[in-house]
């Protein structure tokens, strides 16, 4: 049997990963400014994170949510303390598209309706509702076109005033920063405004954290640069540091129903101690004031360099937009300065996401490293 070749990939094999590096067979060391899609938060190889999950793996890596399973408690309880959300509800998942279905689904039962607003360039998710809301036909088969979607441009108050009033959405779901779209970071007064527009015509605002959240924009979720309380906020990637979990954030006006939502893996012990271990080491070391401090540093940096046409950035999750297509800068600063970067939707922009945990060394390297790569560019 062979794999199924769904994947670009690059010529690069990582087996072995510490801190902000992964390495290759051959001992290679590659500075990794990508984390696997931001899933990275707390660094390779944290003797904590795995500490947690070697315990938990000798005692019960998994039974069934048929049972009880105090480390859900645990979770839970701290995510709510670390995240300031400590009224919310969680639900608990396997993955980001998951928990946006999830979502979804909540708010279709909360409101009787199905119809869902998502933005311009929006990415929720590659599975049946998620994908619908996403903003790439290219990746909807038929099957998944089962709801109305309206997208909309950033920042559109007025045409999402005209849209609401007509009765019939459910949610309007929208990323504390949107990722692949390019890193556009919407401004609180357009979130503020467009809770309001929610909580006004009884429309569950759905906030996709997936990406920008678990302290990657500085704050522990994007949105916080506010005062808003979403209806629900959605969870994956660096809750888990790379073990597979997500999680629906659900406002206490939503009351739960017995087989309303289910999961076989979904808040597993072994996932459960992931994401414990994550919340820890983000509390412990200060992680949220480390995005801040060095997400400042390689801003200020990334803004004089050559070809740069705009910073899109909070924390650790930077958009660098340039005057050209950034296939060619990618390759040359992975084939030869070895660094992982990322791509978007729009060529032109380079996402960096690396772990929380970066220190200045490794800020400076990469800021020596793309100076180095950059003069060397044949611009495509």
């Amino acid at each position: 049997m062979n794999f199924f070749e769904v994947y670009a990939r690059y010529e690069v094999e990582p087996v072995y990963g510490k801190g902000a590096y992964v390495f290759d067979k051959n001992g290679t060391p590659y500075l990794d400014f990508y984390g696997g899609h931001a899933v990275i938060s707390i660094g390779h190889g944290h003797p904590h994170y795995i500490q947690r999950i070697q315990d938990q793996l000798h005692q019960l890596p998994f039974y069934s949510n048929a049972v009880p399973n105090r480390l859900q408690d645990e979770l839970a309880e701290k995510l709510g303390s670390v995240s300031g959300l400590e009224s919310y509800q969680l639900f608990l998942c396997n993955s980001g598209a998951e928990a946006n279905e999830n979502a979804l689904k909540l708010a279709s039962f909360q409101t009787g309706k199905k119809k869902v607003i998502a933005f311009e360039k929006a990415f929720h998710g590659r599975t049946s509702a998620a994908v619908n809301v996403t903003d790439n036909a290219k990746i909807q088969a038929p099957i998944n076109q089962t709801f109305e979607v309206e997208f909309h441009a950033w920042g559109a108050l007025d045409a999402l005033e005209v849209s609401l009033s007509k009765g019939d959405v459910c949610a309007v779901i929208i990323e504390g920063i949107q990722g692949i779209g390019g890193v556009h970071i919407p401004v609180p007064d357009f979130l503020r405004k467009l809770a309001a527009l929610c909580k006004q015509y009884e429309v569950l605002l759905i906030l996709d954290e997936i990406q920008s959240g678990y302290g990657r924009s500085g704050h522990f979720f994007a949105f916080q640069q506010t005062e808003i309380q979403p209806d629900l906020v959605t969870v994956a990637k660096g809750m888990g540091n790379g073990f597979p979990i997500g999680g629906v954030l659900v406002h206490s006006d939503i009351q739960p129903v017995p087989s309303m939502l289910g999961s076989t893996f979904g808040g597993s012990h072994l996932a459960c101690s992931a994401g414990l271990a994550v919340l820890e080491v983000i509390k412990e070391e200060n992680l949220l004031h480390n995005a801040q401090v060095q997400g400042a540093k390689l801003v200020d940096a990334l803004q004089q360099l050559e070809g740069v046409k705009e910073v899109r950035a909070m924390g650790l999750m930077i958009g660098l937009e340039m005057a050209y297509n950034t296939a060619n800068l990618r390759k040359h600063l992975l084939y030869e300065q070895q660094v992982f970067t990322g791509s978007a939707s729009c060529p032109n922009t380079l996402r960096l996401l690396p772990p929380l945990t970066i220190t200045d060394e490794e800020t400076n390297l990469f800021i020596e490293k793309i100076k180095l790569a950059i003069p060397k560019l044949e611009v495509v």
